[in-house]
């Protein structure tokens, strides 16, 4: 069996992420800055028109995973909230300075998810550590079901052989779920290589604004970009995905 999580921008990435197939999605905001905990409305509407798994990204910002009092105080009323609107689970993580795992607030975390009912992931910030078989360690003590990781790389790929031997120490302990550039074309060698038997990915297409009237003398945000045209999660491309990813595990067997 191998499952798909997409990582939605918006609830309409996370309805094509449910029409498509995948058994989860992580909801997220501001992709851009590497995700960040999206609006309460976001989760409520979400959580009202899907029938699959919801987890919810909860970090505060972009940029690293160290945080001030405040930033982790934010974190914990976001996980309130998510037990109150009726999540199935958060995705989070925390680093100390000197690159290893906070455990306390990562703790505190997810002993506050369980509380409610909630599962927990811990994010990407595992890519980031300054020891990953040593935080691997860390992570399955503290009670997490999964780790997203790229192997420590920019994408899932380059980080193959890392992932692979993750796998072997998680020895079923803790799920390894392969995320950072997954698509239709690489998914059925990284689950050949890697054996990991969860994917994630954003899978998006772009989609053209409906307006009729365009301003093309104005940039709205910091960067420069189509203003009048947005990404979200395409489902053909979770379709394919699954397809895909569902051969390579059948070559490893």
């Amino acid at each position: 069996m191998i499952s798909l999580e997409v990582c939605a921008n918006s609830i309409t990435s996370a309805l094509a992420a449910q029409e498509g197939g995948a058994v989860r999605v992580e909801l997220c905001g501001n992709l851009e800055a590497g995700g960040t905990t999206p609006s309460p409305g976001q989760i409520t509407v979400a959580r009202k028109l899907l029938n699959i798994k919801l987890y919810v990204l909860i970090r505060p910002r972009g940029a690293d995973f160290l945080y001030t009092d405040e930033e982790f105080e934010t974190m914990l009323e976001d996980v309130k909230y998510c037990v109150k609107a009726g999540c199935d689970g958060i995705v989070t993580g925390i680093l100390k300075a000197d690159g290893s795992i906070d455990k306390e607030r990562c703790t505190q975390l997810i002993q506050l998810a369980k509380e409610g009912g909630l599962g927990a992931t811990f994010h990407r910030a595992f890519d980031m550590c300054n020891d990953q078989h040593q935080a691997l360690e860390d992570i399955i003590e503290m009670g997490f079901e999964r780790i997203l990781t790229s192997g420590g790389k920019s994408t899932a790929v380059e980080g193959s052989r890392t992932i692979a031997d993750l796998v072997t120490q998680a020895d079923s302990r803790i799920t390894i779920m392969a995320g950072s550039g997954v698509t239709e074309i690489n998914v059925a060698d990284l689950v050949l290589f890697t054996g990991v038997t969860e994917v994630h990915g954003t899978l998006q297409a772009r989609v053209q604004s409906q307006m009729k009237y365009n301003n093309d003398h104005i940039i709205m945000g910091s960067k420069i970009g189509d203003e009048y045209a947005v990404d979200v999660t395409s489902v053909d491309r979770v379709r394919k995905v699954i397809e895909n990813a569902k051969q390579g595990l059948i070559n490893n067997t």
